[in-house]
């Protein structure tokens, strides 16, 4: 007979247990531990500017930690200049108007994005995830519930899905349709045409979306596009947007992010903010707000510096043999396809998967890079170029080396 099994023994829940750690945050702590030790480690591992907040918003910052005020409790949902800021940017950067009442303001994307998912799913509701994904997503939606469908595209279609793509995925159980342009991890960019077809499909078929917009500065090559519930204005009121200071401002130590969406979402939100994290730190979102009434000056020389690193990244990854790297139109990745180097034996060992290959370049080339599995796409690789023009030429050369 088995021995009964106490309520102790189950000691992590199976919905929490199911949860895997973020693979681009395992990735730049592995990379930053070994830098500790003294070894000579290139992180391409996170999507976090290298460039320090603009000084002016650490000023703001300064000056709001010695005002009492921001020593006490502020409304759960945001306080209100900072949600005042957010209407006011949303409309300058993307033409859309919104009103206070459709802004929680959210301790980074992350928990935007899982406060959204949250209070838009019901358990077994799906939702199709174009793959390439960034890791949080999946994740975020299982927490909430739901299920993730997802969709591939891949280099063959510049990492964008097609609206064929799209149908054939859903099911009389689909609810949501995540969507995100500029891309993490391809930096694919949807044209405005690519993107009004796709709202069409989503309003004909009575579908809410979740679209990203955190990078919706960091386009290259005057490639035009535009916000979805702009395109498609009978969206809006089945539209939530994510958004954030984080890749913008080179805030992401700050934790300031927030969901735009229809009053009655975003008051459910809040309440779920309201018993999970109360509000957030009332300096960070001082801080927010100077980076939003703030001028673009600072955003574009780092976009400059983006651009000039997207475009040397992109040629020495396609100088190697057996990669092809397409190029980026907005973000700060890379996403080249490695599949040519896979199926060979490399100092004794054969190599089949993109994540074996990722570990073999830290340990032989000391390169952090991130594996296609972290994204739902084996056979690529995810490099950061948000990081300084020398070590990223020096790392890429490092990995040409390794493989000539």
């Amino acid at each position: 007979m088995s021995a009964m099994t106490s309520p102790r023994d189950r000691r992590v829940s199976a919905r929490i247990g199911a949860i895997a750690e973020s693979a681009t945050l395992k990735v730049d702590a592995k990379a930053k531990a070994l830098k500790a030790e003294g070894r000579p480690v290139i992180g391409f591992g996170a999507g976090e500017p290298d460039f320090p907040t603009p000084d002016y918003v650490v000023e703001a910052a300064v000056e709001a930690a010695r005002d009492p005020k921001n020593h006490r409790y502020t409304p759960a949902g945001g306080l209100p200049e900072l949600k005042q800021a957010i209407v006011d940017k949303t409309l300058r950067d993307s033409g859309l108007e919104i009103t206070p009442a459709q802004v929680l303001v959210t301790n980074g994307g992350k928990q935007a994005i899982y406060a959204a998912f949250a209070t838009m799913l019901d358990p077994g509701d799906e939702v199709i995830v174009p793959a390439p994904y960034w890791t949080t997503y999946p994740e975020s939606i299982q927490l909430a519930g739901g299920v993730a469908v997802e969709v591939v595209a891949d280099e063959t279609q510049d990492y964008k899905v097609t609206v064929e793509q799209l149908e054939a995925a859903r099911t009389e159980r689909t609810k949501v349709l995540l969507f995100v342009s500029p891309s993490n991890p391809t930096g694919a960019v949807y044209t405005a045409d690519e993107i009004r077809a796709i709202g069409e499909w989503v309003e004909e078929h009575q579908l809410w979306v979740l679209t990203d917009e955190i990078y919706e500065h960091l386009l290259y090559d005057g490639v035009s596009t535009g916000s979805l519930p702009v395109l498609c204005p009978a969206l809006q009121d089945h539209c939530v947007i994510v958004n954030g200071v984080a890749k913008t401002y080179a805030m992401t130590g700050w934790r300031v992010g927030w969901l735009v969406g229809p009053t009655d979402l975003v008051k459910a939100a809040t309440n779920l903010q309201s018993h999970a994290t109360s509000n957030v730190s009332n300096v960070a979102q001082r801080a927010a707000i100077a980076a939003l009434t703030g001028d673009l000056t600072a955003v574009e020389e780092m976009k400059a510096a983006f651009d000039r690193r997207r475009q040397t990244i992109v040629a020495m990854l396609n100088e190697i043999e057996g990669v092809y790297c397409p190029t980026p139109e907005g973000a700060f990745y890379a996403y080249p396809s490695v599949k040519g180097l896979l199926g060979k034996e490399y100092d004794g060992t054969v190599i089949d998967t993109s994540a074996d290959l990722a570990g073999y370049i830290l340990d032989n080339a000391e390169v952090a890079v991130v594996p296609g599995e972290a994204f739902g796409t084996p056979g690529y690789l995810r490099l950061s170029y948000a990081l300084g023009d020398d070590d990223l030429v020096e790392g890429v050369a490092r990995l040409q080396k390794l493989f000539s």
